[in-house]
């Protein structure tokens, strides 16, 4: 039974996470090596939760137990000494993954599930540096974490059933649906969602069309909830670079990374978390 969940890195994904786990219940700590950002994340949930009861989506006792539910700390054998269960949710880079989960291997209980949040990579290459592959995961949530409702579950080569139960009932008590995955480079959401959005950046750059009107052909003649060039903007450029870089190297000339995305990069033009992408923000 799960009643502890430590989440390992405090951006945008790992904050949403540590969020939403404790609203429904879980004691959580959310762990980031940098003071500074474990403090930026802290206010950002606190900052969240006043908005939520404001809005009227939770009532202000389920705000003061979230609070109650979430610590913060910069030390990994800290977070994880007592844990039920492990999140990471760091950079997409196969290496640091690997250096983690090793770590987390040993110092998180005997007990403990390893459970990554990539988007594209192999978590039977992630959990062959442990010892306990059979409880090593991928459980993949989408931004902003609180409010999408799927969790893709992807099993690496030697996950147990006895895992993949575990963490579907932690993520329907998070009020969440899964889709159950066999590993492959990408899974199902990312795969489609690349390819779409690489297509919208190579169509902006032939001049097919303004970014505005990209996005609005897709929402209203497709009827997909945001745009692509939106989406992009929303998840960050430089992380899309990266899962597009993933999956050109494993899948071929299709995923080839846009010129304008890569240019994009470059720039330091990463979207909504720079102030600049394809559309323009305040920060």
């Amino acid at each position: 039974m799960v009643n502890h969940i430590a989440v390992i890195g405090s951006g945008t994904m790992g904050r949403g996470v540590a969020y939403t786990a404790a609203l429904a219940g879980f004691s959580v700590t959310l762990q980031d090596i940098r003071l500074e950002a474990i403090e930026q994340a802290k206010s950002y949930i606190d900052r969240q939760l006043d908005k939520s009861v404001k809005k009227g989506y939770i009532r202000a006792e389920q705000r003061d137990a979230a609070r109650n539910h979430l610590s913060y700390t910069t030390q990994m054998h800290e977070a994880v000494a007592k844990t039920d269960l492990v999140i990471e949710a760091v950079l997409e880079m196969m290496e640091l993954k690997i250096n983690i989960f090793q770590q987390l291997d040993e110092w998180a209980p005997s007990h403990a599930i390893l459970a990554t949040n990539t988007s594209t990579m192999s978590p039977t290459e992630i959990a062959a540096s442990t010892k306990r592959p059979g409880q090593c995961v991928a459980m993949h949530f989408f931004n902003p974490a609180h409010r999408m409702k799927l969790i893709e579950i992807i099993r690496g080569l030697d996950t147990s059933d006895e895992t993949v139960e575990v963490v579907k009932q932690v993520a329907e008590k998070m009020g969440k649906e899964t889709v159950e995955v066999n590993e492959f480079p990408g899974f199902v959401t990312s795969r489609m969602n690349c390819l779409i959005g690489n297509e919208a950046m190579n169509m902006l750059m032939e001049g097919v069309a303004s970014a505005e009107d990209i996005d609005k052909a897709l929402k209203l003649g497709l009827n997909h909830p945001m745009g692509p060039l939106e989406l992009a903007d929303l998840v960050g450029l430089d992380s899309r670079l990266r899962n597009m870089e993933y999956l050109y190297h494993h899948l071929g000339e299709k995923y080839r990374p846009s010129p304008l995305l890569v240019k994009y990069v470059k720039a330091r033009r990463l979207g909504k978390k720079s102030g600049q992408g394809f559309y323009s923000y305040t920060i």
